[in-house]
């Protein structure tokens, strides 16, 4: 069977989507979706600055919120709709009253200040050196070493790219994730998540935006889910329409290769597993 039309992780103009959650759900609608998850990023209370960037304030979250709620109504003979939120790892906003939560790591802290790992080469550049002394497998330790507590201080019901800090480390540009310090960073911090029982998402929205070759989590780290007993939620992490269900079909296939022989999906009354 292949994947259902469904993605769970999608976001809007509240945050840092392209397009009104009217307008996803019809993308959704056009390419036969049957179930929808909104996904706003929450507001980061300890980086107040980025509600002008990339998450939502804390007056937008109250309407996003509202609004998916009536679209849920309004298009509820047509697609279910469900209400999440992507909870950083480092906010502390609360998470009550959503379907269901993300929980993912965007930043690494260190001594009180904090260093996006998606935002830029430059910036992550940047961490490297101002925050780490130039040793990139310092960050990779504290990165992993928070992804390893995502589940636990977000109360993640999935966890969102696990990997996210090889957003623009194509070609080893930064660091090789086959070395030893990232490799135990890495797999100390699956043996934690494995034991939460929480899904990981294979993430395409890397590879369709054009900073990734593969998903996250890398193959390799996919291999090493698999061996833990990890299971598995699809995603396109989509900020605009024509990127919902990217490239779902190759990762179903990658999955069978590796041995999985099912992926979760989320429903009204929580995980549902759809066999592969």
């Amino acid at each position: 069977m292949s994947y259902p039309k469904m993605n769970f992780h999608t976001h809007t103009t509240y945050c840092d989507g392209k397009e009104s959650v009217e307008s996803m759900i019809q993308a959704a609608l056009d390419k036969g979706f049957v179930r929808l998850g909104f996904s706003g990023h929450v507001f980061n209370d300890f980086r107040p600055e980025d509600q002008d960037i990339w998450c939502m304030s804390m007056e937008r979250t109250a309407q996003y919120t509202a609004e998916v709620r009536k679209m849920a109504e309004q298009y509820g003979d047509q697609i279910e709709i469900l209400c999440g939120i992507e909870q950083d790892y480092c906010s502390s906003v609360s998470t009550e009253g959503y379907d269901y939560v993300i929980g993912s790591v965007h930043y690494v802290e260190k001594d009180g200040a904090y260093y996006c790992v998606d935002e830029s080469p430059a910036v992550l550049e940047a961490a490297i050196r101002e925050g780490f002394g130039g040793d990139p497998y310092a960050l990779i330790e504290r990165f992993f070493a928070m992804e390893a507590a995502v589940v636990e201080k977000t109360n993640a019901t999935f966890i969102g790219h696990f990997d996210l800090v090889t957003k623009f480390n194509e070609g080893n540009r930064f660091f090789d994730p086959m070395h030893p310090r990232y490799r135990k960073a890495a797999l100390d911090a699956l043996d934690a998540l494995a034991k939460t029982g929480r899904p990981m998402e294979i993430n395409t929205g890397g590879m369709y935006r054009g900073f990734r070759t593969e998903a996250y989590p890398s193959v390799q780290l996919l291999k090493d889910w698999k061996e833990r007993g990890g299971e598995i939620i699809l995603s396109s992490d989509s900020h605009d329409g024509a990127s919902l269900g990217f490239r779902f079909s190759e990762s179903v296939q990658l999955l069978k290769e590796l041995g999985y022989a099912s992926v979760k999906v989320l429903g009204k009354n929580g995980f549902e597993t759809v066999k592969l």
